[in-house]
């Protein structure tokens, strides 16, 4: 049974690792939004040596909204995976010489519990969730403006125009994660957990010519030739679409205390860049994260506290991804507090509220732009500061028969720091033997 239930893992992790992307690597889709050479618009008016220009523009947005992809990449680092410990774990009771349940609950989805599996016991689980993003720092994501000033503004006359564009950005990731833990010893537990990542992300941007320092429609506008003077347009570049093998997580958790009442297990998780960083399928970044778990056995009610730290190495997703340069991607520190009750003998209820500290990222903030004629127009930058992101996270576990379990439950946020969504749903089934 053990050598079969590996080998579906094996196979299933070599199946999804030859998962299919499409040729523009996704992490390039924003940054080249407008195209390689940013934001450019037409002119066809004269300049003194009876040549004619092509008005570049720029903007905060076009250098620091590569930013976004570090937001992105951050959140896919502190998704939540579901908790490797089995719902079922065990004992030995020296007296009868066997086996017994050490808990009458089935522990938490998401949160930790100190409770390990017991020597030699396997668990088996199969979790999916689906991630609709729709705002970054509170700023929905349909509606994000930027200000485009153009090259060498400051001279004004016609570099005083101005593009405002409002963008759109969709972006879903669907997350199936498998796991396998392993009993190495009555009181210390080694998990693998393999997930299967799927990115579609899509921009649209509307662009619309301000006509601060100019009043000739043939300087600056948007049309294929002649006579064609149009002042607004549409960028939308291909959605793009990825799926594969995202990184993976190596876990050795042990419990130096566990008695009837309390239990505490410290234990650390080593994730590994498997994921296609230039595809948003990993971070690109190998980590560690030291994590501790604190529980309380009261009857049929547990309460729980976790901690941890996740350090975050190198990836071209905090540097630039034209170029490769990379830089250090932010640390994290998150925490979890809640309770799993066993409503009956098939049946936990898990609450639990889930915290994330972000150490020193790039973070969007709302700001006006002001025009040489005092016109202001909506805009948004990045500052790199910490922040705090906290979800609330409700479900249950129900227990089919024997040591199959099933598991329901959804992460809801309440705050809205970071690229968030507000509802993630979670389904999955989980399996000792």
């Amino acid at each position: 049974m053990v050598r079969k239930t590996l080998l579906v893992v094996g196979l299933w992790a070599m199946g999804v690792s030859c998962g299919w992307a499409q040729s523009t690597k996704l992490a390039l889709l924003i940054p080249n939004l407008y195209g390689p050479n940013g934001l450019t618009v037409d002119s066809e008016a004269k300049l003194p040596d009876g040549s004619t220009h092509s008005g570049h523009f720029n903007s905060a947005f076009q250098a620091e909204f590569t930013q976004f992809n570090i937001a992105l990449a951050g959140q896919i680092a502190a998704i939540p995976l579901p908790s490797p410990a089995s719902g079922f774990t065990y004992s030995f009771d020296s007296t009868l010489g066997v086996f017994k349940r050490s808990t009458e609950s089935f522990g938490p989805i998401l949160a930790e519990r100190p409770e390990t599996l017991g020597r030699r016991k396997f668990s088996f689980g199969l979790s999916y969730q689906h991630f609709k993003f729709d705002s970054i720092e509170g700023v929905p994501l349909s509606d994000v403006p930027a200000v485009f000033t153009h090259d060498d503004f400051q001279l004004g006359g016609g570099r005083s125009d101005v593009v405002t564009t409002l963008n759109s950005i969709d972006v879903s990731v669907d997350q199936t994660v498998a796991f396998l833990s392993y009993g190495l010893g009555s009181r210390l537990d080694l998990s693998v957990a393999v997930p299967l990542v799927t990115v579609n992300l899509s921009a649209r941007s509307a662009a619309t010519i301000q006509r601060i320092g100019t009043t000739n429609p043939a300087i600056h506008f948007y049309g294929p030739g002649h006579g064609d003077y149009g002042s607004s347009t549409v960028y939308a570049p291909p959605a793009g679409h990825a799926s594969g093998i995202g990184d993976m997580v190596v876990r050795l958790k042990g419990n130096p205390l566990l008695n009837e009442t309390a239990g505490l297990a410290i234990g650390v998780d080593a994730r590994l860049p498997t994921g296609d960083e230039m595809n948003l399928l990993g971070i690109g970044a190998a980590g560690v994260k030291p994590f501790a778990v604190f529980a309380l056995s009261l009857g049929r009610f547990s309460p729980h506290a976790n901690v941890a730290y996740q350090y975050n190495g190198k990836s071209v997703l905090a540097g630039n991804v034209a170029t490769g340069s990379k830089e250090h991607m932010p640390d994290q520190f998150t925490w979890a507090v809640g309770a799993d009750i066993a409503a009956g003998k098939r049946l936990t209820i898990a609450v639990d509220f889930l915290g994330t500290r972000v150490v020193d990222s790039p973070r969007l903030v709302r700001q006006t732009f002001t025009a040489a004629n005092g016109e202001t127009f909506p805009q948004i930058g990045f500052v790199h500061q910490s922040y705090n992101m906290v979800n609330g996270s409700a479900g249950v576990k129900i227990n089919l028969f024997r040591q199959l379990l099933l598991d329901a439950n959804v992460l809801f946020k309440l705050d809205s720091a970071g690229l968030r969504d507000k509802v993630t749903p979670l389904v999955g089934i989980e399996y000792a033997f």
